[in-house]
């Protein structure tokens, strides 16, 4: 499996922006491992070199707050099952397929903790797309489609102790008590970072942001 340093990744960024109709970029990673915050700086950066990029999360597509606490799936949100998948799918399929549409994503607000419907906008000009989230190469349906969708994916990797103080840090800042936090960091989230770890070898590159 390749690594690449932040250069490295900003030139394929680079390319994949410049080759004339759009591409997507996925980037992944285990919970806490960095990626929001990656993306959110690669979209700034190429924005401010001229490139024409939008960052869509997938977690736009978490299932809303109020369903998963009508499930019982409350305690388990960010596993695979509490988000459309079909619906992110459907959505990169529109943005790989209808280039010339003006395109809205919704965003998650995590100070709500539920989405905002069409509050990403994807203008015709944007010639890459950069969507950042946990499943994007998990391999069962629908998140095996999305890698088919993708023209790249990168694979954000951080060692485990960062990973955890950054989750515990994240968790009691939006109101979890420290018991809450580490129970959470340990417990649902660490299941998620096993999966997630598994698919790894499905991605273009690492990068250790």
């Amino acid at each position: 499996m390749q690594t690449l340093d932040s250069a490295a990744a900003y030139d394929r960024a680079v390319e994949l922006a410049t080759r004339g109709r759009r591409q997507i970029l996925g980037i992944t990673g285990a919970p806490g491992a960095g990626k929001s915050t990656y993306a959110e700086q690669l979209a700034a950066k190429l924005a401010a070199d001229g490139h024409q990029v939008a960052l869509v999360p997938m977690d736009g597509y978490h299932l809303a707050q109020s369903v998963l606490e009508d499930l019982g799936l409350a305690d388990v949100k960010g596993a695979p099952h509490t988000f459309d998948g079909y619906g992110f799918v459907a959505l990169l399929k529109r943005l790989k397929e209808s280039p010339d549409e003006q395109i809205w994503a919704p965003r998650f607000d995590r100070s709500i903790e539920d989405s905002i419907a069409a509050s990403i906008g994807v203008a015709p000009s944007v010639t890459l797309v950069l969507t950042e989230g946990n499943y994007l190469l998990l391999d069962e349906p629908p998140w095996t489609i999305v890698r088919t969708l993708l023209d790249q994916c990168l694979y954000v990797e951080v060692p485990e102790p960062v990973r955890h103080e950054r989750l515990e840090a994240r968790h009691r800042a939006f109101g979890r008590s420290p018991e809450e936090a580490h129970e959470r960091t340990h417990g649902s989230d660490e299941r998620n970072a096993h999966l997630i770890a598994a698919t790894a070898s499905a991605a273009d590159a690492i990068i250790h942001p």
